[in-house]
């Protein structure tokens, strides 16, 4: 312990408080409980609630709910909108060409799922958490891994509080605190700060593909009655996105009026002229988009990245002191465009794994039980059966890749095999980005305001807020690169790929700056994992910054 901070001991310290996490936290209580044992868990959420940073789609496959919290109906989980119409349409530019259900493999059905706010669920599991004596501390980013004499991991800290800009204390300056744990988890989503440090420190993706990432934008509707068709799923692949771009659109009506509306675009796209907002703005004016969404009114915005790599990149889940669980891992099945039952039930079989080393006395050493209940996991095997959907789609474009996908996730669900193996994803998303010079300009028409709009007008709409008086907690290595580099060779990408408007050129007594805008930032992470000379580090803001979702 440092002789500067205080310090708080713990069993099980848990970053991160959403699905996966607050699973974790759920199924060691009841499992001390149901032994008439005292396990201490806390929960550490950076987010200034909890909720408050969860975007997701979201349609839920309830089967980890299901073992979890097996009355959750009768406990009033926020899941009131079963899916009840499920289309999928090719898109042309104005046209559109529907997918009969029966070319679908069972897997993809949405059948017994049910639209959600991602958000509004955590904050009941959060509920259900406290009631069995788990800690929550929202409002407090984690900002480093405390490491033991052998190199175990034996906390973390909190991030230190009324730091300016420049540096200096300000009156209010407060030092992080230590949260020191036999084992601590780590869920901190996709991307997560600590998360990529620890996977480097341990090498755990030694023997695995690189991660790969798309960018998920979504806008949260309130339609006119007439328009609203509770339970209606819709996801479409093809237009506005050319034949090298991966990703596609989704529409969720759920609860009396609210409809989520998003692009989750691939981010191993070639093009640095496009803009995947843009792209996600443009997509809304189809004919077969639009129509539901006029008369109505948008009432949210976000934006978050997601792990896409599946079954191949998952690296090692267990450290010595430690184990990631949840999307930091990458549990979304990408063709189902679902995670969040994967990732918490990753929680739940870390905590099983926790609670059992706890039980034989062991602290600091490697769940390796977490790691191998894994490999024997409903998890592993909804990820193995669509391992080379994204590989597929990648190398060989939307029209042949995804036709190929579809055939490989039919021999998988008949047959148990794959006749391609296992593909490779190829390179890291940063390392996909064609030269400005051998790329064509993307023209995107203006927003109307109806159905289209701008960035800044966007994030207003994420209530994102931070401390103005901060260090900038978007570093970078090199602060000559995006002039220097990335400006001649890409256009400076991140004036495009970032959906809140963080980065611009300006021009300054004649010359070009790199602008940082930090307060628009909405924490999607794609600058970390876009960038293509990987010069931009997201850290955590001071604690509680960043969007204030509701219901998304």
């Amino acid at each position: 312990m440092s002789e500067t901070r205080e310090s708080m001991e713990y069993d099980v310290v848990i970053v991160g408080g959403g699905a996966a996490g607050l699973s974790a936290a759920i199924r060691l209580k009841q499992l001390a409980a149901k032994a008439g044992r005292d396990v201490s868990v806390c929960v550490l959420e950076k987010g200034s609630e909890i909720g408050a940073h969860i975007l997701s789609g979201a349609i839920l496959d309830p089967n980890a709910l299901d073992e979890l919290i097996p009355d959750w109906k009768e406990k009033g989980a926020p899941l009131d909108t079963p899916v009840t119409k499920d289309k999928f349409y090719f898109l042309f530019e104005r046209a559109s060409i529907p997918f009969p259900g029966f070319t679908m493999p069972p897997l993809m059905s949405n059948h017994g799922m049910y639209v959600v706010s991602l958000g509004n669920l955590c904050r009941w599991l959060a509920k259900e958490a406290e009631a069995l004596g788990v800690e929550i501390y929202p409002g407090f980013p984690a900002s480093e891994v405390l490491y033991g004499d052998t190199g175990e991991v034996l906390g973390i800290v909190t991030g230190e509080l009324g730091v300016a800009k420049d540096g200096h204390h300000k009156d209010n300056y407060t030092p992080g605190m230590e949260l020191l744990g036999r084992y601590t988890l780590f869920a901190e989503g996709a991307r997560g700060s600590l998360t990529k440090q620890l996977i480097a420190r341990y090498d755990l993706q030694k023997d695995r593909d690189y991660q790969k990432f798309g960018i998920g934008i979504k806008e949260l509707w309130e339609l006119a009655p007439e328009k609203h068709q509770r339970g209606l799923v819709i996801h479409t692949m093809g237009w506005p996105l050319d034949n090298e771009t991966g990703g596609g659109l989704f529409m969720y009506h759920w609860g009396e009026r609210f409809c989520a509306v998003g692009l989750v675009l691939h981010l191993n796209y070639k093009n640095p002229y496009l803009s995947p907002f843009d792209e996600f703005q443009r997509v809304k004016l189809h004919p077969r988009i639009r129509p539901f969404l006029e008369g109505g009114k948008r009432i949210g915005y976000g934006a978050r990245v997601v792990s896409e790599g599946g079954f191949q990149s998952v690296p090692r889940l267990a450290f010595p002191g430690g184990a990631l669980i949840g999307c930091g891992a990458g549990f979304m099945n990408v063709p189902r465009i679902k995670g969040t039952h994967n990732a918490m039930k990753s929680g739940m079989l870390a905590a099983e794994a926790a609670y059992a080393a706890l039980g034989e006395g062991h602290s600091g050493d490697t769940l390796e039980a977490y790691e191998t209940a894994y490999r024997h996991s409903p998890v592993y095997e909804d990820l193995k059966r669509v391992r080379n959907v994204k590989p597929l789609w990648s190398k060989l474009g939307t029209f042949p890749g995804v036709a190929l996908g579809g055939l490989d996730m039919w021999t998988n669900q008949l047959f148990g095999l794959s006749l391609f193996g296992t593909l490779r994803h190829g390179k890291p998303d940063s390392a996909t980005l064609r030269l400005a010079r051998d790329s064509r300009p993307v023209h995107y028409p203006k927003p109307d305001g109806v159905v289209t709009f701008d960035k800044l007008s966007s994030v207003y709409l994420s209530n994102t807020s931070h401390e103005e008086d901060q260090p900038v907690h978007l570093r970078l290595t090199d602060p000559s690169l995006p002039v220097r580099v990335n400006l001649p060779e890409y256009a400076e990408p991140a004036q495009l790929y970032c959906p809140a408007g963080v980065y611009e050129i300006v021009e300054v007594a004649g010359e070009a700056r790199f602008q940082i805008n930090a307060p628009n930032c909405v924490h999607c992470k794609t600058c970390d994992i876009k960038d293509p000379s990987q010069n931009i580090n997201w850290v955590p803001p001071e604690g509680g910054g960043g969007p204030n979702y509701s219901n998304m």
